[in-house]
């Protein structure tokens, strides 16, 4: 070999190794897949990261602030899509488009501070601030508005945020629809003024310290058989209208319970086999053996922990993956195996 010639191969051999490792450190990054440029596991694109400006961070209810995020050409949304926001600290978190679905130059969202929470909200109340630049990933919508004769929406709280831009486009295109609309009071119940002016006598106000809890029998015990039920809220409200209406279109901000019965995972390019206890995740268990593997919100929401699954049945408990995506991938930090293996591409 010549000096130039073996010149050449060291040159080509050190920018191979550097992409290598540039893509390892990328590929363990707590924010891993913020970017989302590449084809996901489905082969289904997700859409491109933002970094948008926060021109707005007020309070508009009792622990609940409004974020107005601005930009340009932004990508268009439907009522009941909602944003991952990449926090200051790395923390993803998701909340529901509750703005003008039209406006390409800034995006809507509110956020109730949860004391009990896992440190989100408060980051978001005491830490966000007007001037700052956030990066966000969607538009995703998994609460869309279906065609329907006519609307039944039940809303608790901060529930009312992916309801909201659905009243707006119902009422305008003069459709039927009514709102059962609770909080623990009026103070703090966001957006009361503009969800009663839009509806009037089409919606039910009920203040826990003033009427106690909604009457959920006689709200829904007639419900036109080709009527559309939505229904968001805290889990015991959701829970609640699905024991009365067996088809109920829900949005979630908790996962369900990411425990169950015990099961194997084999990482396959590992060749390791780990054991998923009851009381475990799959993610839990997973970094046990490869602390590496990147996750984030840890509620199956972010989908940082997608991972693709080779063999088994998964028992999906995530809020974010399309059907598609769920055919041959699985969110490791909630959902788990319905048999008693699962193998995954890790």
């Amino acid at each position: 070999m010549t000096p130039k010639l073996r010149t050449v191969v060291a040159v080509a051999g050190a920018a191979l190794l550097a992409q290598r490792a540039l893509r390892r450190r990328v590929r363990t990054s707590p924010l891993w897949p913020m970017p989302a440029l590449e084809t996901p596991i489905s082969g289904q694109p997700r859409s491109r990261a933002l970094t948008l400006l926060v021109t707005g961070h007020e309070p508009i209810a009792e622990g609940v602030v409004q974020l107005r995020l601005e930009g340009h050409d932004l990508p268009r949304w439907e009522p009941g899509a909602h944003l991952d926001l990449v926090l200051p600290s790395g923390l993803v978190r998701q909340y529901s488009l509750c703005g003008d679905p039209e406006d390409t130059s800034s995006y809507t969202v509110a956020a109730r501070l949860v004391e009990d929470g896992r440190g989100g909200s408060r980051e978001v109340h005491e830490q966000v601030r007007e001037g700052m630049e956030l990066e966000v990933r969607g538009p995703r919508n998994r609460f869309p508005l279906v065609d329907a004769p006519s609307y039944v929406f039940v809303a608790g709280g901060i529930g009312i945020t992916p309801i909201l831009p659905m009243l707006r486009a119902l009422t305008a295109d003069g459709a039927d629809w009514r709102l059962l609309y609770g909080g623990r009071s009026r103070a703090s119940m966001p957006f009361l003024e503009e969800v009663v002016k839009l509806g009037d006598d089409r919606v039910s106000v009920v203040a826990e310290d003033e009427d106690g809890l909604p009457d959920l029998d006689a709200w829904l015990g007639e419900l036109p058989g080709d009527a559309a039920v939505y229904c968001c809220g805290p889990e015991g409200l959701m829970a609640a209208v699905a024991e009365r209406v067996p088809r109920v279109h829900m949005e979630r901000f908790t996962p369900r319970a990411a425990t169950g019965g015990a099961f194997e995972v084999e990482l396959r390019r590992s060749g390791r086999v780990v054991t998923v206890s009851a009381d475990t995740t799959v993610l839990e268990a997973v970094r046990a053996e490869l602390p590496d593997t990147a996750y984030s919100c840890e509620q199956g929401f972010c989908g940082t922990c997608q991972q693709r699954v080779l063999e088994g049945e998964v028992d999906h408990r995530d809020e974010l993956l399309t059907d598609a995506e769920r055919d041959d991938s699985m969110l490791i930090c909630v959902s788990r195996a319905r048999g008693e293996r699962l193998v995954l591409d890790l």
